[in-house]
């Protein structure tokens, strides 16, 4: 009896799904859904609400680390795993939506595909964007993980790539997690070296994205470049 009506349960669900989507579910609901295809034969309505629970919302779920969520919930590491690789699969479908080569000929558009590549990070990564003659995107290149300092090393490594992936111009991007968009002095410090240092190969600075969350702060439409 148990079984039938556990499976009677998961296609009232995913029925639901299928008729409507995601937006009315509420939080538990969804979670409760993904666990149906890593945990068969079960109700995950009560383990569903006790994530929820232990992590506050699914954003927290989603960017914690697989082992903290095995231990804080007792739960398998392939339902670790897939529950913290949703951010991961979020970026790689922003960047299949952008297309091979994305065109970024405005601040407003390098704003957007600098936001499509912070999706879920939860600490401070630094993204160099190369572009073509026409502004499209070569390559986006992650060059550093971690708290923007003045290092000479930083400038050089950039240098580097950029004569790697062969830029006529480059976007700079970096995020902010749960922080204020405004730069900082050392983001603005940083700024001026890098300008600097391409400058002496020729390669252009067209902006320098902030990222915080789902909005941006652009160098260049602010004229700080």
């Amino acid at each position: 009896m148990g079984k039938k009506l556990h499976e009677g349960h998961r296609q009232r669900v995913k029925g639901r799904y299928l008729a409507e989507g995601l937006d009315s579910f509420e939080d538990h609901q969804v979670l409760e859904l993904l666990l149906f295809y890593c945990i068969p034969m079960k109700d995950t309505n009560e383990l569903a609400h006790k994530i929820i629970g232990e992590f506050g919302s699914l954003a927290n779920i989603f960017e914690a680390d697989p082992k903290d969520i095995c231990k804080r919930c007792g739960v398998s590491e392939n339902t670790a795993i897939l529950l913290s690789i949703i951010p991961s699969l979020t970026r790689r479908y922003f960047k299949g939506k952008w297309g091979e080569k994305p065109v970024l000929s405005s601040s407003t558009k390098a704003g957007e595909y600098a936001v499509s590549l912070f999706t879920g990070r939860t600490y401070e990564v630094f993204y160099v964007i190369c572009l073509d003659s026409q502004n499209r995107v070569n390559y986006a290149v992650l060059v550093h993980e971690g708290t923007i300092n003045e290092t000479p090393v930083y400038p050089r490594i950039i240098v580097e790539t950029v004569l790697r992936h062969q830029a006529n111009s480059v976007i700079l991007a970096h995020n902010h997690p749960g922080g204020s968009m405004r730069p900082s002095d050392a983001d603005l410090q940083i700024t001026k070296r890098i300008i600097a240092a391409l400058e002496a190969i020729s390669v252009h600075v067209a902006d320098h994205i902030i990222v915080a969350g789902d909005r941006y702060f652009s160098f260049a439409e602010k004229g700080f470049i």
